[in-house]
């Protein structure tokens, strides 16, 4: 199984759009997956699941989510030239032990020109420290407002090529 993340919990964002469009490329392949919204975490995830006080909410997500999954799809927006810290909470709070050995592919998605790229080796520090492998085709996706049309659907053919290819190197991975 294939656990996507779109790694913001910021409501109805582009980033769940792209996670979507993505999800729908495995379809295609009939690859099962999950989607899971950073949306979905627990607001007090900083205060308590650090700290040993797990939630029945947050064992439920990493039960049907990260545990069950051979690989990972994030999808990681730029934050002030980074990745959202409510992604490395979210990391900070799951037990090293559980993805040890697995695989992680890399989206960015930026308003600007580089697509996240920074944040994206950011990311892969954190998680090559963590025992994770990362994909080396880490896909940028530049200008987000003006790929998306007002239905969300992707309209840049060299993007939809290119997630296409991401797809078909996380299948063959």
């Amino acid at each position: 199984m294939i656990t996507l993340i779109s790694a913001t919990n910021r409501p109805n964002s582009n980033t769940l759009k792209i996670t979507q469009y993505y999800a729908q490329l495995l379809e295609k392949q009939q690859l099962k997956y999950k989607i899971l919204s950073l949306e979905k975490v627990p607001n007090d995830i900083s205060f308590n699941e650090l700290f040993g006080n797990r939630s029945q909410k947050f064992q439920q997500l990493l039960d049907e989510y990260i545990v069950p999954a051979q690989k990972f799809v994030i999808i990681a927006p730029e934050y002030n030239g980074s990745f959202p810290g409510i992604l490395k909470t979210f990391i900070d709070a799951i037990p090293t032990e559980i993805n040890r050995g697995k695989k992680v592919a890399l989206i960015g998605v930026a308003s600007g020109r580089a697509g996240n790229l920074r944040g994206l080796d950011h990311l892969t520090g954190i998680l090559n420290y963590l025992g994770m492998y990362v994909h080396p085709n880490k896909q940028p996706i530049s200008s987000i407002l003006t790929v998306l049309n007002e239905k969300a659907e992707i309209t840049d053919d060299i993007i939809i090529k290119a997630l296409e290819k991401h797809v078909n190197d996380l299948v063959n991975w």
